[in-house]
């Protein structure tokens, strides 16, 4: 398998970020899109759209959210890499396709944990001068999503590689 590599590498790196897309985008809920940054300190005011009956939020309830809508990302992601890569006859090494998936996880998470002013992309952001960038929300452009959309693509690219060590062919 060693040859094809590259190939499985770039197989599994385009089925995690399909998984991801899905994921990000039609899997995670309202809730967990609205209050996955809350805190204490900026808690985050929740509107149910069916009942219209709103709650507010704190730190516990924004890792809870952030928590379950990295359980149910990744979830998809492993759906997804998982079901394309048995339908092409690659067969994924169970701990390296578990390491990638924590991998994901993990810096999914990270990133999502969006606290106003402490969220670890907002401070790499400042640190390394695209902190102007990260707060742009005009022009059709929202910096912050897009800074969130390369670290997400960065880690999956990292993930994908780690998936293909020792991957073979059915």
């Amino acid at each position: 398998m060693h040859a094809h590599r590259p190939a499985v590498f770039a197989t599994l790196l385009g089925l995690t970020r399909a998984g991801s897309a899905l994921g990000d985008f039609w899997v995670q809920n309202d809730f967990c899109a609205r209050v996955k940054g809350a805190s204490d300190d900026r808690p985050v005011t929740y509107e149910d759209p069916a009942t219209k009956k709103k709650t507010t939020h704190g730190t516990a309830d924004g890792r809870k959210a952030c928590l379950h809508h990295c359980l149910t990302y990744t979830a998809t992601q492993a759906i997804v890499a998982g079901a394309g890569a048995r339908a092409l006859g690659i067969r994924v090494h169970p701990a390296a396709a578990a390491a990638a998936l924590a991998i994901s996880f993990g810096t999914h998470y990270a990133a999502d944990r969006r606290v106003p002013g402490k969220g670890l992309l907002e401070r790499i952001a400042t640190k390394t001068g695209k902190g102007g960038f990260y707060k742009l929300a005009d022009f059709g452009i929202n910096g912050a999503f897009h800074l969130d959309g390369a670290w997400h693509h960065g880690w999956e690219t990292v993930a994908a590689l780690v998936a293909t060590t020792k991957a073979t062919s059915r």
